[in-house]
């Protein structure tokens, strides 16, 4: 799942809840062609979270 800085905690405790296991979370690497949003809100992504 693609979340911003704004939701990290809701989508962890999303993936915990679905798959019961704790994510791994990586944050993104930003370059200029960037267009990834957030699945909650539709920000801009920071974090990957899930395996």
């Amino acid at each position: 799942m693609y979340c911003c800085e704004d939701h990290i905690d809701l989508a962890i405790d999303m993936y915990v809840d679905q798959y019961e296991t704790a994510p791994n979370i990586q944050k993104i690497k930003f370059n200029h062609s960037l267009s990834t949003t957030c699945e909650l809100c539709k920000k801009t992504a920071v974090y990957i979270v899930g395996n």
